[in-house]
């Protein structure tokens, strides 16, 4: 789902494996493992995706860069 952020352009969740795809504005798109869906509900939610990606997400979950 696009979302409206200064960094983030779109969010995605497969809830059955518990992956998160984040895509940000230049392009560049990585897939977070072993995200619980309470936190992708909450990121979606947050005012601030920038705020919520940085402090709840970056270097909380293993991830890959799955597009640049």
């Amino acid at each position: 789902m696009q979302v409206e952020s200064a960094a983030i352009s779109d969010i995605r969740y497969d809830e059955g494996r518990a992956k998160l795809f984040v895509r940000f504005l230049d392009g560049d798109e990585y897939v977070y493992v072993g995200v619980p869906g309470e936190v992708h509900r909450s990121f979606v939610d947050a005012d601030s995706k920038g705020q919520f990606f940085a402090f709840e997400i970056r270097d909380q979950y293993p991830y890959n860069k799955i597009r640049a």
